[in-house]
């Protein structure tokens, strides 16, 4: 575990936190008007490994070869030339810091650092990092890389997979949206997780980038309503396009607590450790079971582990939720003289729209794949907006 000190007088900074994974939904901008909760879980922190931050360039003023060396294949709108390793904690985690008036960017319904950092540290008055609390961003506090240092106060080792599987950790892929903009105020409406959708956006990314073009069917289910539609629409692609009739390639999902997957499987879609970063994998390293280096990268390309299974990642709340879904838990009545009936609640309202990928972690990831050189993929983000408009993000 470690605190975070100002490097100008080393007053501390934040509560003592832990270490995890970057959050795939960590630069979402989702929706017009929407509040998002907190990003981060209190008492934990990510890294932000690529530059981030202002200033910023177009894609227009970037060389092709200085976007390459930094592990971009496809145009981005544009590039941070601000530094790398920015750290993001939960608001409420931060201690003894002010907002700095003058650099209080965003005010469409709060701060959104857009114009540097807005928080200064209250001891030595050095800005130190950014408050993002606008609509339809997560709210975080962003710690400057090059403000900030971290002293270490104690060990908290990550838990094993069986461990993890035994927590409540867990991603409901409906959940009750509130915005501003109404005469009487906020107001709600049920809708596909934010979350569940920056999730998706990356699988397809890698889905795409590994499928060479060729057709990728998925489980029936949740797994189809959420992946089918938007495969559907791109695959098969470029050069094998009919009449080419290109064979099929399968998706299984694969984890801790799962049936081995068959050797037939071309994907496997598999849980990331939330502290960790690590990809699932098999003990043992059988056939068909996923077998990477630990990362703390949300865009890494997935590594092969047969000659005929390839991991694709998913946030381990999404994946346990495709895996093993929570039913509508019975409740106990309280009260009453039918005090011992166990009520079954209606379920959830399901979203009155399909399911659509979130098009910012789906560029982000593509981009930063080396598929993306391809023109097929290059083709679906030159025109993201029409596939917005035709409802797959």
């Amino acid at each position: 575990m470690f605190v975070f000190e100002c490097v100008g007088c080393g007053a501390a900074l934040t509560v003592p936190l832990s270490r995890v994974t970057l959050p795939v939904h960590a630069h979402q901008k989702y929706g017009n008007g929407i509040q998002l909760p907190v990003l981060m879980e209190s008492g934990t922190f990510a890294v932000e490994a690529e530059p981030s931050g202002p200033p910023w360039r177009l894609w227009e003023e970037v060389d092709p070869e200085e976007a390459a060396a930094r592990g971009i294949h496809a145009p981005v709108p544009a590039l941070s030339d601000g530094p790398p390793g920015a750290v993001v904690i939960a608001p409420g985690d931060a201690r003894g810091t002010l907002l700095i008036p003058e650099k209080a960017g965003g005010y469409c319904c709060g701060l959104d650092g857009a114009d540097g950092p807005n928080m200064a540290c209250e001891a030595c008055g050095l800005p130190v990092a950014s408050r993002i609390d606008d609509c339809s961003l997560w709210q975080a506090v962003w710690l400057s890389p090059n403000a900030v240092r971290r002293r270490r106060v104690g060990d908290s080792p990550p838990l094993s997979w069986p461990e993890l599987m035994e927590t409540a950790q867990i991603t409901r892929p409906f959940e009750l949206i509130a915005a501003w903009g109404s005469i009487s105020g906020t107001y709600h409406w049920w809708s596909w997780s934010p979350e569940w959708e920056a999730a998706a956006g990356r699988a397809l990314a890698h889905l795409l980038a590994a499928s060479e073009g060729r057709p990728v069917t998925v489980p029936d289910g949740l797994t189809a309503e959420v992946f089918r539609r938007a495969l559907d629409a791109f695959l098969p692609a470029g050069p094998m396009r009919p009449p080419a009739d290109p064979p099929t390639l399968r998706v299984v999902l694969a984890g801790p607590e799962c049936p081995a997957p068959d050797s037939g499987a071309d994907f496997l879609l598999v849980p990331v450790h939330p502290q960790t970063g690590e990809l699932w994998t098999r003990p043992g390293g059988r056939s068909g079971a996923a077998t990477v280096a630990p990362t703390q990268s949300s865009t890494q390309a997935p590594t092969p582990v047969t000659p005929a299974a390839r991991p694709v990642p998913l946030p381990f709340g999404v994946w346990r939720w495709l895996v093993f879904p929570e039913p509508s838990p019975p409740l106990l009545i309280s009260g009453g003289k039918h005090a011992d009936i166990l009520r079954e609640d209606p379920p959830v309202p399901r979203p009155g729209r399909p399911f659509r990928m979130d098009p910012g972690a789906f560029r982000h990831t593509l981009a930063r794949l080396p598929a993306a050189r391809s023109p097929w993929l290059r083709e679906i983000l030159a025109d993201l907006v029409r596939h917005m408009q035709a409802g797959i993000f």
